[in-house]
Formats: structure tokens, sequence, C-alpha cells
């Protein structure tokens, strides 16, 4: 269920490594799996003002030696750039979890929060807090947490857009960053995010987990960065688990 002032934006298109390198014109050669053909050679020596008769064999073998290294040079930095492209998301990926880790997280939260102040756009943080990890993993041991773990981040990915930003913060600490979301619509959303991981039963074996979060919600305001936003939301987070605690009638 989507919420009055929780709607998406136009994201930037991401940037192509690639656009425009394989291209071909009549400055440059077209090639194949099977080499470079002559006829694109000539046209290219003819826009240099160079003609074909004018040219020695040695010559115009030099040259079209160098096209062919120029085409294989641009063809390997095609591949480095993929390459890149896939470390870079790699290094922004979280080891156990399907979202971002911390360093991804924070990055993209200094940047939503530059972009709620020179737009005037309201955008919130909303930081969530497992109950129950350490229990689950004491009395059924750490694969159960992972799986406990894996099912809040996979909730929380698949109940937010694509415009948002979900990160695993801690241990059993997660955050949601809320694009042109404000205060209200982020509590709402917090309060939808938190029943749907409450109605998430995790299987190990013969047991059921249930899972179970406290939440806290920051708007960003102006100024400020990410690591007194995060501060500011965990204090919010744990105050709301003390008044779970408290109506639960557990003072421990």
């Amino acid at each position: 269920m989507k919420v009055n002032g929780y709607s998406a934006i136009a994201g930037a298109r991401p940037l192509d490594r690639t656009r425009g390198t394989s291209r071909t014109s009549s400055a440059t050669p077209a090639s194949d799996s099977r080499g470079i053909d002559d006829s694109p050679a000539v046209e290219v020596l003819d826009l240099f003002g160079v003609p074909e008769a004018e040219l020695t064999p040695k010559v115009k073998s030099a040259i079209l030696n160098l096209m062919a290294e120029v085409d294989s040079l641009r063809r390997e930095l095609q591949v480095a750039n993929r390459r890149i492209t896939d470390l870079e998301e790699l290094a922004d990926k979280d080891p156990l979890v399907p979202v971002s880790n911390r360093r991804a997280f924070v990055r993209e939260m200094s940047r939503m929060m530059s972009y709620t102040e020179r737009y005037n756009v309201p955008s919130s943080l909303i930081f969530f807090d497992m109950n129950g990890l350490k229990q689950i993993n004491d009395t059924l041991g750490h694969a159960a947490g992972d799986k406990a773990l894996a099912a809040v981040a996979r909730v929380l990915r698949d109940h937010t857009r694509e415009t948002d930003v979900v990160g695993r913060i801690g241990g059993d600490e997660f955050g949601v960053i809320l694009a042109q979301a404000d205060e209200t619509a982020a509590h709402l959303k917090a309060d939808e995010l938190a029943d749907a991981i409450r109605h998430t039963e995790v299987q190990h074996g013969d047991r059921l987990i249930p899972l179970e979060v406290a939440h806290g919600v920051f708007s960003f305001h102006q100024g400020g960065d990410a690591s007194s936003a995060l501060a500011e939301a965990d204090r919010r987070m744990y105050r709301r688990k003390q008044e779970m605690k408290a109506a639960a009638g557990d003072t421990g």
C-alpha cells in the first residue's frame, strides 16, 4: 500500500560507459571477427587526404596494422569498463543480504540530503532494528540468524520503490531512504514495512522464526550530515523500542 506524499521520482539515467565506443563512421574502420575490411580503410585514408595510390605497400600495411591495434584497444577498454562497473556494484553490496552495505548507504544518504537542501524537497530516513536476533543466534545458531536478516532485507527491498535506497547499516540494523517523503508519509511507510516484516516467518528446519523490528524516522532538513541523521534516527528507534517493551510488560 502506497501512501500520500510517497511517490516515485524520475531517476537519472545511468552512465553508459561503453556508449559510442563501438560506433563506426567514415573516420574509423568497420571490423568484425574476421578482421579489418579494406574498403573502410580506403575511406579513412582518403579522408586523411592521402589517396591510396600515393601509398607504398609498406605504409599502407603499417596504417592498417595500426588501425587494427586501435580497434583491439577499444574493445579491451569496453571490457575493462564493464569489469569496473561490475566491481563497483559488488563493492556496494552487503556480503550477507541483498541490499546495499553501510558505505554505499551513507553515500546515497549524503546525496539525498544534498538534493533535499538544494531543491527543498522532503526526504526521510527510517532506521530499523531487529528484535531478538541474539536469541535466535544463541538458540538456533547463526545460520538461522542469517536467514532472518536476509528475510528482513528482502521485505524492505520488495516493498520500496526503485528510487528508494535500502541498506544494512549494522549487525541487525537496516536503513531505508525514502525519496520525496515527508515525516508523516515516512511514519506511515515505516509502519507498513514493520507490519510486512511481522507477517513474514522464516523456516529453519522444523522451526518457524517470527520476525519483529522497531523503527525510528528522521526527515532531512537544511544542514546536517549523514552521521547526525543516522544518530537521531537511531535514538528515535531506541525510544520506540523501549515503548514497545513497556507496552508488552517487559522491563528488561
